[in-house]
């Protein structure tokens, strides 16, 4: 089994800490900064083998050099984006495979918000690590790529398992499911959620990892029926 840990970094990236209990790997994905991400490790004895990138914004590989320097961990991230990534051992692309333990996942290509952007799908393991493609609520910014490269990314990942956890890189969720209602105004299950995310953003706490249900039922990006629509949407969220 994996424990999975959220680091909050910055203003509102989460890095996420994987362990496998029975190997004793330990794998970081998307390390915006190093030293959080190191203690956490040390309280809990864990010692890092991996990171995971998912694409190359400072943000998400900001901490690959100090973690790196400080445990000599293997660095694995898209083939597409090693120009911009210095510190990568391993490049993958889409149908490559990745391992923590005997825990397998496989990599997908989901390009729009950058050019080479990746997830890592843990599919018997039930977990999907998005970057900023996918979001609670939400969808990435269209930086490098297109939206119909972004539709067909949702598509994508609409296709999954209902129950897979969705762990995105950002604590969006707030202003993306009041966008949401603005697009939707009579989804209920929008208006419930974004009640509850309300709830949850004044105690401090986290609305992520998601999940696939969830998303299907309240992402206004996810539901999209076209491009077009996407598209729409996207600009207005840019906009708003």
């Amino acid at each position: 089994m994996i424990e999975v840990v959220r680091i909050p970094a910055l203003s509102d990236n989460y890095v996420w800490l994987l362990h496998d209990g029975e190997s004793g790997d330990t794998v970081v994905v998307d390390p915006a900064v190093a030293e959080p991400v190191l203690k956490e490790a040390r309280v809990r004895g864990w010692t890092i083998g991996q990171i995971w990138n998912t694409h190359w914004h400072p943000d998400h590989v900001g901490g690959n050099a100090g973690i790196k320097a400080a445990t000599g961990c293997k660095i694995t991230g898209p083939a597409a984006e090693a120009g911009k990534i210095g510190t990568l051992d391993v490049m993958v692309a889409e149908g490559d495979h990745v391992r923590i333990g005997q825990h397998e996942a496989r990599v997908i290509d989901v390009p729009a918000h950058t050019a080479g952007h990746i997830a890592y799908h843990l599919a018997d393991d039930g977990m999907v690590f998005v970057g900023d493609t996918l979001f609670a609520m939400g969808c990435g910014r269209l930086f490098e790529g297109t939206a119909a490269q972004m539709f067909d990314n949702m598509q994508r990942l609409a296709a999954l398992p209902d129950d897979t956890a969705v762990y995105c890189a950002h604590e969006y969720t707030l202003s993306n499911g009041r966008f949401a209602l603005t697009v939707e105004p009579d989804n209920a299950d929008i208006a419930r959620r974004v009640v509850e995310v309300e709830t949850l953003r004044e105690r401090g706490e986290a609305t992520v990892p998601t999940t696939i249900a969830a998303e299907r039922a309240t992402n206004v990006f996810l539901r999209a029926a076209s491009v077009e629509e996407l598209a729409a949407r996207r600009a207005a969220k840019d906009a708003a």
